[in-house]
């Protein structure tokens, strides 16, 4: 599974599916030599699949969510000219931003200040 997730991350959804198809044998049906997949292969490599993608998915945004640092962000307790928490689109009251860690004051300023429309 992790060997699907690692695939997913860098080749996208088609290189993982081919990873799933490999690593299944494909049945054999009969003595014609016509090679034809069983229901469960099918059921089983798209589960797989379906893993793998949510796996990625919740991955990717686990890592999105995550707050910098205020010394990352240049992060000061004195505003800048006009520009101030207080008027940020991403501040949120009384003591918080979306992407800045600790203690935010309305008063403060960093780099990642963007106004209220």
């Amino acid at each position: 599974m992790s060997e699907i997730a690692a695939t997913l991350s860098q080749g996208g959804f088609e290189s993982a599916v081919a990873c799933i198809r490999s690593m299944e044998p494909i049945m054999n049906t009969g003595g014609n030599d016509c090679r034809s997949m069983s229901r469960r292969v099918m059921i089983t490599r798209t589960a797989l699949a379906l893993g793998a993608a949510a796996t990625v998915a919740a991955a990717s945004r686990a890592a999105a969510q995550q707050k910098i640092a205020q010394a990352d962000a240049e992060y000061q307790r004195a505003p800048k000219g006009d520009q101030h928490c207080g008027v940020c689109a991403n501040f949120e009251p009384p003591h918080a931003c979306k992407f800045v860690q600790g203690d935010i004051s309305p008063d403060g300023w960093c780099q990642l200040f963007a106004p209220k429309t």
